[in-house]
This record gives structure tokens, sequence and C-alpha cells, in this order.
């Protein structure tokens, strides 16, 4: 008999911090399609398998988390998929769309929301970097520098504005090869660094990324 597959079809139609936090971290590493059969899906691929464990939960799914096994030095991904039209057009009202990377637009996200989404997001597309600068000098200089990638300009500059909203000014977008990125230097990393952990209450973060912030922000005190 085949198992009846659940889920919380209602999770993205109401604000709150997780939904916050899914909706971006499926804006950095979700996908939404149309099968030839006229199926509609939303899907998350990702590395981090307990992260998406804690994703699953928070989408009360029992869906099936799959894997595909990496060959050489590559990791194993780790693919929940989840078959649900409902779910698929609030997230397109939420700006996400079938052809996302290139064309999809930033979220009216609110305000008491905000920090949970950009960590959503920086979990998924985001990157931040401890270590030494001027390296020339007898006193190296040690600095951190938080990164959001997008291939949609469009959208990092939307993000871009919504966090100087926040008074975190600094930051800008510099071109990659094949994307765009949004790079934040020492006082606005640690400031970012408030914004996304301050009001956290729940497991859905990276502890590896959180970590470094707090690691080096430690360091600063």
């Amino acid at each position: 008999m085949p198992i009846y597959k659940k889920v919380n079809v209602d999770f993205f139609k109401k604000w709150s911090p997780k939904m916050a936090y899914v909706l971006g971290f499926f804006m950095a590493d979700g996908s939404i399609d149309i099968n030839p059969r006229g199926s509609h899906y939303l899907s998350i691929q990702i590395c981090d398998k307990e992260l998406l464990e804690s994703i699953k939960k928070t989408l009360e799914s029992n869906h099936k988390i799959s894997v595909r096994k990496g060959f050489g030095n590559e990791s194993d991904k780790y693919r929940l998929q989840i078959g649900r039209k409902e779910m698929f057009e609030d997230l397109q009202k939420l700006g996400v769309n079938q052809q996302k990377s290139h064309t999809m637009e930033m979220p009216k996200v609110p305000k008491k929301y905000f920090g949970d989404f950009v960590r959503g997001y920086f979990d998924g597309d985001g990157n931040v970097w401890v270590g030494f600068v001027h390296k020339e000098r007898k006193t190296p200089t040690l600095v951190i520098h938080t990164v959001f990638t997008s291939c949609s300009r469009m959208f990092l500059n939307s993000l871009h504005n919504e966090i100087q909203e926040q008074g975190i000014l600094g930051g800008g977008i510099i071109c990659k090869k094949n994307a765009f990125c949004l790079k934040y230097s020492i006082n606005d990393s640690l400031k970012l660094y408030k914004l996304m952990y301050n009001s956290l209450d729940n497991d859905l973060f990276l502890e590896r990324k959180r970590i470094v912030f707090k690691e080096f922000a430690k360091l600063r005190v």
C-alpha cells in the first residue's frame, strides 16, 4: 500500500520566522517545476542532510529525502521533493518562478521576519570568510567578509536596498563570471551577524556558518 505523502500546504501563506527562513533558503537552493504530465513540484537539493531534515520537519512533511552519491571529491547531495500545486502557486506569488536563477524577485518581507529571511538565503547562497589581509605589513589585519551570491542582479539590488533599510549602509555588488556577489566587510558583517542570529529561536541555521561570526565577534570585544 502506498504511503500517503503529507505536508503543510498552507506553510507559505502566512509569515513567521520559520516560513521566512525556509523561503529565503528556497530562493537560494530550491526550484519549482512542472513535469510532462502537468504535476507541480517544489524541490530542495543540498549537501547538508541535517538542515534538510529540519526543513522537512518544519514543513510537516513525511516525504522521503533521496540521496545522490558524490563522485571523487564531490559531496553527497540530499533532495526533498514535494508535489503540491497549491504550494507551487504560493511560491510563485512570493517571487519564485521556474527559471528563478536569473529572474527571481525579492519578496515583500515583513520587517520583523527580515533577519530570518536573510539567514535563510545566506545559508543557501551565502558565505562568510575570516582571514588576514595586508600580509606584507608588520602587523597583518584580521578581517571578516560576508557575501551573498545570485545570478539575478535585480534580486541582489533589492536585497541590498532592504538591508540598508535595517541600518547596514555598506556593501557593494560585484560581477563574477557567472553570477553577482553582494559583499560586506568587517563592521557591516558584524551587523549582519546580529540581524541574522539575534532573534534566533529555532534550529533553522547552519552552525558552521554561524560559528565563524561568533568566533570573530569574540576577538572584537
